[in-house]
């Protein structure tokens, strides 16, 4: 059997930003026939041919002290072009006194040269060719300063929303495929989205999470990752993220008591599905005068919830699931307390309830700009099936 013909070729640039590659730079696949000085590339009497990488290394190591630059020659697909590149040492050899190639303009862009079959090198050149392509490359990036203080104190209805939400589902313990959680995760958006709370659908995703749990040695162990540490099973099981938005909006709520009230005058409650929401408020009150009474009463004719988002800035959404089926939700005891403590010393209160589409209702403008996001006109509260 004969042995494999190879040629001196590029295997890779240690120039981790392929975006910035250009075809007048070496390439991954580029098969290097010769080199010849700076002013000498256009005579092919003074090419100086190589054999081999050692060779090509040994060849450039001599001319390193005498030129700056050199005219390399490859051949790149079916035709032949010279390079300007520099000779430089190959610091990510072994071996001392090895010499390599980068590119004139980018002292980061350095050739690993190999030797390396023809199959290699052509392979090697469709991926330069699919990076080099402007359509798949698109243009040059560069980074910009963005003033995020501003942006996130101007736009969000509350410096800490994050205007889109998600609640993570463990796997119950008889569950052992992903279909059975995204089947969980869609019942509880269902039901939610059914009761009235105006939640739209964004994305659902998979998503690993170690978990710790006491060594049980009997029973079956389903499909996941465990690891015996200190009595414990760590295992790594597969949960399902559910992401959405909270209404069209987050509208922002103040409610300012008078001298002589005891209370914010709305009642509030959990469903099913952990959501907080104003169910009723009494006229004349502080809610009342904010206009949680129209809007209350405009979601009960469409069949909506006034859901509660946000209560001094904290989150009232419930978060995860866990693998014991239970609803890691905001407790209501604690949120009626805050609620009483505030009215007590007569302090205002803020937080934002979800809107609905087509709300006709508007809560007074709130001092800053907040951001309304609007589903497609082809809204849906959930995904068509």
């Amino acid at each position: 059997m004969g042995s494999v013909h190879t040629v001196v070729g590029i295997k890779q640039v240690r120039q981790e930003a392929s975006q910035e590659w250009k075809e007048t730079m070496p390439l991954p696949g580029d098969i290097i026939e010769g080199f010849a000085l700076e002013n000498k590339y256009d005579d092919n009497h003074l090419l100086i041919p190589i054999n081999g990488r050692s060779e090509f290394s040994s060849q450039l190591g001599k001319i390193s002290r005498q030129v700056e630059a050199i005219w390399v020659k490859i051949r790149r697909g079916d035709s032949s072009l010279y390079v300007r590149a520099c000779v430089v040492p190959d610091k990510g050899s072994k071996r001392s006194r090895r010499f390599t190639i980068r590119a004139v303009s980018d002292d980061r862009h350095v050739a690993v040269l190999g030797d390396l079959t023809l199959d290699q090198c052509t392979e090697l050149q469709e991926m330069s060719r699919r990076v080099m392509n402007m359509e798949y490359r698109g243009f040059n990036q560069k980074g910009v300063k963005y003033d995020w203080k501003m942006k996130v104190g101007t736009f969000l209805p509350n410096p800490r929303s994050t205007v889109v939400s998600s609640i993570l589902f463990m796997p119950l313990a008889g569950e052992s495929s992903v279909e059975a959680t995204t089947a969980r995760s869609m019942a509880w958006f269902s039901a939610a989205v059914s009761s009235g709370a105006p939640l739209i659908f964004v994305n659902i995703q998979t998503e690993q999470t170690l978990i710790s749990e006491k060594t049980n040695s009997t029973g079956r162990e389903s499909n996941r990752c465990r690891q015996q540490n200190s009595g414990n099973t760590l295992q790594i099981v597969q949960g399902i993220r559910l992401w959405y938005l909270p209404g069209v909006a987050e509208v922002p709520v103040e409610l300012i008591p008078e001298q002589g009230e005891t209370r914010f005058g709305m009642n509030i409650k959990r469903t099913d599905e952990g959501l907080i929401c104003v169910f009723s408020v009494a006229p004349l009150s502080a809610a009342d005068r904010a206009g949680l009474r129209q809007m209350c009463e405009e979601a009960n004719r469409n069949g909506s919830l006034v859901v509660m988002t946000r209560l001094e800035g904290r989150s009232l959404l419930p978060s995860t699931v866990c693998s014991e089926g239970m609803i890691s939700c905001c407790d209501y005891c604690e949120i009626k307390e805050t609620l009483n403590s505030m009215v007590e010393e007569m302090e205002s209160v803020h937080f934002q309830v979800m809107a609905w589409p087509n709300q006709t209702f508007s809560l007074p403008s709130p001092a800053f700009a907040a951001a309304k996001l609007r589903p497609p006109s082809e809204y849906h509260s959930m995904p068509p099936l």
